[in-house]
């Protein structure tokens, strides 16, 4: 096994199973989302999180190398999503929206 892929495990205990970088409950997902579609320098998203620079480029090898594991856990998170949704539970632009309304309220009652 490779240096890089020992860095990434899947644990059904720990993030329901979905891709971490060993020894956190940090995501493949989440360091992805950071380095690519924030466009964050891998070093700062390592810093962020205290990880070694080497950690976050194993989630990037790992995201692109196993294509099917992240449909997979992307699925499993739409779908928990839309189960939460269905029993009450608000979006975080509705809670934000709420929030606001609050502080508007607070503000016009002073």
């Amino acid at each position: 096994m490779s240096q890089q892929a020992a860095r990434i495990v899947r644990d059904e205990d720990v993030m329901g199973g979905e891709p971490v970088i060993e020894g956190t409950r940090i995501s493949v997902l989440r360091i992805h989302a950071l380095v690519q579609d924030r466009d964050l320098p891998i070093e700062e998203a390592a810093s962020m999180h205290d990880l070694a620079v080497e950690d976050v480029r194993a989630a990037l090898t790992y995201y692109e190398r196993n294509p099917e594991v992240i449909a997979e856990v992307r699925e499993r998170r739409e779908k928990l999503e839309a189960r939460s949704l269905e029993a009450g539970a608000v979006t975080i632009d509705e809670y934000l929206q709420e929030s606001e309304d609050r502080q508007d309220d607070d503000t016009t009652s002073d």
